[in-house]
């Protein structure tokens, strides 16, 4: 059996919550490649920062007047941008955040969804002029995507909300992987648990039954698992 880090002990004593602390805490957890996944996400928002920038180039330019619809337009590309900051900021630091509704991914969504309907009525127009009747893909295209991007940006916080590690007074419940079971553990089930690395944890219960919990592929492993090893010291007799 692996031997426990010298420092879990000193995790463990800084995860005790202070004397008056709530005695219940849901935390998130995170997926150890966190940081780099948010990055690539950074990444996909090339599409939509390109289509505001060929928008105002054309604008700028001569080759589009400045409507009401553009306008709107650019307005929601000013706040995008202003997200698209707060977000690069957000990546510097190693702690992860979480909010309800991904703000910047509305924003990208309304971006593309008005240069699609855009593109559409300058063609719907174009045609009501004598133009040939022709299939534009690009409004479809920008429309799916902007589908897309709605469903990330009130998507995302229920998916990064199925993990988590549940404390409370009653014992604790977890979900470490996005697509595992949920699992609850009530004190008189438990009989000990045992730190087999300073990531991992083995549940000894009270039938007689083991198992394992790991805490490595998430961001912060060592200070969760010491979170529930600190815990479990608070409402299990020590070892014999």
């Amino acid at each position: 059996m692996p031997e426990a880090s010298p420092n879990l002990p000193e995790l463990v004593a800084a995860a005790q919550p202070p004397v008056g602390a709530a005695p219940e805490a849901l935390i998130r957890l995170y997926p150890r490649r966190y940081a780099q996944q948010q990055r690539a996400k950074a990444l996909s928002h090339l599409v939509p920062a390109l289509v505001l920038l060929t928008g105002g180039m054309a604008v700028l330019g001569g080759r589009e007047p400045l409507t009401p619809l553009l306008g709107l337009e650019f307005g929601v590309g000013a706040s995008y941008l202003l997200l698209m900051a707060r977000e690069l900021r957000h990546l510097r630091h190693a702690h992860p955040h979480h909010e309800q509704v991904a703000w910047l991914e509305l924003a990208a969504a309304g971006i593309l969804g008005l240069e699609g309907y855009h593109i559409w009525h300058r063609h719907h127009a174009a045609e009501l002029a004598g133009a040939a009747h022709r299939l534009h893909v690009l409004p479809w295209l920008y429309a799916g995507l902007a589908v897309v991007y709605v469903s990330l940006a009130f998507g995302l916080a229920r998916l990064g909300a199925r993990r988590y590690l549940h404390l409370h007074p009653g014992g604790f419940g977890m979900r470490t992987r996005l697509l595992g079971p949920a699992q609850a553990v009530q004190w008189p089930d438990l009989a000990s648990v045992e730190a087999t690395s300073p990531t991992a944890v083995q549940l000894h219960f009270a039938n007689g039954r083991q198992q394992a919990l790991a805490f490595g592929h998430l961001h912060d492993g060592a200070s969760h698992c010491a979170q529930l090893l600190a815990h479990t010291q608070q409402h299990l007799p020590p070892p014999a």
